[in-house]
């Protein structure tokens, strides 16, 4: 039976490297503004499509500066987006795309920025874990400018929305999501529990959909990753209902 991870920053090996970077999505849609449904102004954070590239967008531009905007003109630059997106997202208001861009310097640990929701991995450990057989891996050029002559091969993992939480992780008076906008106010439990009908079994890296600042690998990636002898993430077992 396939075991389940919650994935986090190691702060052991982080302590041990001094990696460091500044840097953002290259691009994102907006947050909504007085939603006209439940009244919230409101953006996600963790949905991140790093393969996605506006770069052909006549209007790309409007996707350039985080911010809220009216309910309407959010869905019209969502619906802009959605050819160039994986299938069957959300589109949240506040999902970003393309790479990583910003400065960065140091010597980066194996894996790093998860404490930002984003898994950083070096090419080293990217081809090893591909070896290794893990699936779902999708690794993306950042756009990280360093002052050192030979940079580090830093790439970006695109996890996609996949698994849920439990229900039993709803308060019983939890309102429903929002029809209009889809925001559910929910916070996240202290001890997650997954729901084990929605959880894939192709991949062995991904996002929850309901709450995609948490980040899931399998035992088949816990294995190859020690196995491999790479630092900088450490690995919570969730239970699964």
């Amino acid at each position: 039976m396939t075991r389940f991870f919650d994935l986090r920053t190691d702060k052991v090996a982080r302590n041990s490297f001094s990696g460091d970077f500044d840097a953002a999505p290259k691009w994102g849609l907006p947050g909504i503004k007085d939603c006209p449904g439940c009244g919230a102004t409101w953006a996600s954070w963790g949905d991140h499509y790093p393969s996605v590239d506006l770069s052909d967008l006549p209007e790309r531009q409007a996707f350039e500066e985080a911010r809220p905007e009216p309910f309407h003109e959010f869905v019209r630059l969502r619906e802009l987006i959605r050819p160039l997106a994986p299938p069957n997202v959300a589109l949240s208001p506040g999902t970003s795309f393309g790479p990583l861009v910003g400065r960065a310097s140091g010597q980066f640990a194996p894996f790093s920025g998860l404490e930002s929701c984003w898994i950083l991995v070096r090419r080293d450990a990217f081809d090893s874990l591909q070896a290794a057989g893990v699936r779902g891996l999708l690794g993306c050029k950042t756009e990280l400018r360093f002052r050192q002559k030979t940079p580090p091969d830093i790439l970006e993992l695109q996890l996609e929305p996949r698994g849920l939480l439990h229900p039993d992780c709803f308060p019983p008076d939890l309102a429903p999501p929002c029809t209009t906008c889809g925001r559910l106010g929910l916070r996240l439990p202290e001890d997650p529990i997954l729901d084990g009908t929605s959880l894939p079994t192709d991949t062995d890296l991904f996002r929850l959909g309901n709450y995609s600042t948490v980040l899931i690998g399998t035992d088949r990636f816990k294995d190859a990753v020690e196995q491999g002898g790479w630092t900088g993430i450490s690995f919570r077992e969730l239970p699964v209902h």
